[in-house]
């Protein structure tokens, strides 16, 4: 399986999933702790992916989502953006309910 296949399997699989710099518990740069401070206040679980344990999908990541930069949030196999992007539809009030209903979906079908 190529990088790009494993990408796109790990994208369609999860209905929630950070391309993130380190680990929830431990971000590795403050953009990722960003993203997954709203993520995590949402209460929602999600999957992630850390970029600095695997290179290829670091490197790979960006081609096929269109996207230069870590972290990127992926609901329902669509990119929803980067950390200011989710920052800001958090803020909105959008986050918890794209979340919820991509999990409720997800444990549907």
């Amino acid at each position: 399986m190529s990088i790009e296949d494993t990408i796109r399997e790990q994208i369609a699989t999860h209905p929630v999933l950070l391309y993130m710099k380190g680990v929830p518990d431990m971000p590795q740069c403050g953009f990722s702790a960003k993203a997954v401070a709203a993520i995590k206040a949402t209460g929602v679980p999600f999957a992630y992916v850390n970029v600095l344990q695997a290179p290829s999908i670091r490197e790979k990541l960006p081609s096929v989502s269109d996207w230069p930069t870590f972290p990127q949030l992926f609901v329902n196999g669509e990119l929803v953006g980067g950390s200011d992007i989710v920052e800001e539809i958090a803020r909105k009030g959008e986050l918890k309910p794209m979340l919820e209903k991509a999990v409720a979906s997800k444990k549907a079908s």
